[in-house]
């Protein structure tokens, strides 16, 4: 689940080709149409360029050319099976998106093609909020009416400023590929794409006041996503009807996600003029958001943060109780990657001075080792129940959140509690193929970090 991780394909496990794991091919061979400059959310999918998003982007308002010149790997036999129209979807993805790319590309059968479609809808609806170079007595129209160009075979929209505008230039690429999917995917995206465009309208105009709103306006970024998802995962069959039918399980898996990107966000936010944070809980310790990144304010801005915090973690028990009914490996992978990653980042961000400095992000070996363990339930519950620990070892006895905190704590910890021999090995259950399609994910993870890390992209810092 999904909205700055790393942009890869994984060969092999994308598809079931019998094929050795070492077949690879570039696929930035595809011309996309449309003259757009790539932009920098999903995730969590948080559209709008927040949902475990684990590399930075760039400072420049449009990347520099050739931005996105990486190698980036497809099974050959997978793309050459595709139309022209679906590769230049994928193209899109990976240029769009650098944290879902790899695990949407990993996913089984039907169900690829209907979550990579999914995301680059929801990311030119994003793109159509985010700019703000268009008026709102257009934009909002616009959101609200969204759904309907899904069936509109020439919509368009060649006037956005935005970075990721080639998605709206050539929507009819993404929209015919769109209705090539069968009819039960189809009835998902155009339904949460339908109800996220209103939720945008709605929240265009107004800040987020109350947590309450704060919980409304994560529904619809990022916990809508988690519904249309976990509705795509049943219609495929990969998964139980009920996991589609569960939806307030499926939407705290999005608000995890989503909150703990606005969390981890602060600076970039506030220095671009956004303002996620809910001011029910920075009004109680500033008198602007902005003034929680003022050194003498350093303790009411860590109060604050470690409520946000804390109110962040009372997701986790539903994201342990939703992530226990997957079956289908590819799609645990797809969930529980971005999870634990969001765990880890909350476990950074508790109680540190760093977040009203700079952006915050876990450590590159981090992320690379919580991709290839967090590949079955034990090692879930066990990462969980690390960082939970983490957390609770930095609870300070005067934060005005401690009792709240060592109580969604103590919950966690007894809903990811395991027997010692299950805490010994993580990876004890992998099959040989999933350790080592973790394992190639890993490497490539850590050969494109570190590319961009060369590149001054500012990704993964460490810590």
């Amino acid at each position: 689940m999904l909205g700055r991780t790393v942009v890869l394909c994984m060969a092999g496990v994308c598809c079931k080709c019998p094929v050795s794991l070492s077949v690879f091919k570039r696929s930035l061979s595809v011309t996309p149409r449309g003259c757009g400059t790539p932009r920098c959310l999903l995730p969590s999918w948080r559209l709008g360029e927040r949902g475990l998003q684990e590399a930075a982007r760039p400072c420049s308002a449009l990347r520099p050319a050739g931005y996105y010149r990486h190698t980036t790997f497809f099974c050959l036999f997978c793309q050459e099976s595709m139309s022209l129209s679906l590769r230049t979807c994928y193209l899109y993805l990976n240029q769009t998106s650098r944290s879902f790319a790899a695990v949407i590309q990993a996913l089984d059968g039907e169900l690829r093609h209907a979550v990579c479609i999914f995301y680059l809808v929801l990311r030119a609806l994003d793109t159509v909020e985010d700019d703000m170079t268009i008026p709102l007595d257009k934009k909002v129209p616009m959101l609200n009416d969204f759904h309907t160009y899904l069936y509109q075979d020439g919509w368009c929209f060649t006037e956005s400023q935005e970075k990721d505008r080639q998605v709206l230039s050539d929507f009819p690429t993404i929209s015919l590929e769109f209705r090539n999917l069968a009819q039960q995917y189809r009835d998902v995206i155009s339904d949460i794409c339908h109800r996220m465009g209103a939720g945008m309208a709605d929240f265009l105009e107004k800040k987020v006041g109350s947590m309450k709103e704060w919980d409304l306006y994560c529904h619809y970024v990022a916990g809508l996503v988690g519904i249309g998802l976990s509705q795509l995962f049943s219609a495929s069959q990969l998964e139980d009807p009920e996991v589609g039918r569960d939806t307030e399980l499926a939407n705290s898996m999005g608000l995890f996600l989503q909150k703990t990107n606005i969390i981890r966000d602060y600076l970039e936010d506030t220095q671009e003029g956004r303002a996620f944070w809910p001011q029910e809980a920075w009004s109680q310790f500033a008198g602007r958001l902005e003034d929680l990144a003022q050194p003498e304010k350093l303790e009411s801005a860590l109060s604050c943060l470690n409520l946000l915090v804390t109110d962040a973690l009372q997701h986790v028990p539903d994201v342990i109780a939703y992530l226990s009914r997957l079956h289908n490996q590819s799609v645990f992978n797809f969930c529980a990657i971005p999870q634990v990653m969001a765990i880890a980042t909350l476990s950074t961000c508790y109680n540190n001075p760093m977040v009203f400095q700079r952006v915050v992000k876990i450590r590159k070996g981090q992320a690379v080792t919580l991709m290839m363990e967090a590949t079955n339930m034990n090692a879930v519950r066990s990462i969980i129940a690390q960082y939970s620990q983490e957390i609770l070892q930095k609870v300070s006895h005067t934060d005005p959140s401690r009792d709240k905190t060592l109580h969604i704590l103590a919950l966690i910890r007894e809903k990811s509690a395991l027997s010692q021999s299950s805490l010994a090995s993580r990876t004890h259950h992998l099959s040989p193929m999933y350790l080592s399609a973790a394992m190639l994910l890993a490497a490539l993870s850590w050969q494109y970090l570190s590319t961009t890390a060369a590149q001054g992209t500012g990704d993964m810092q460490e810590q």
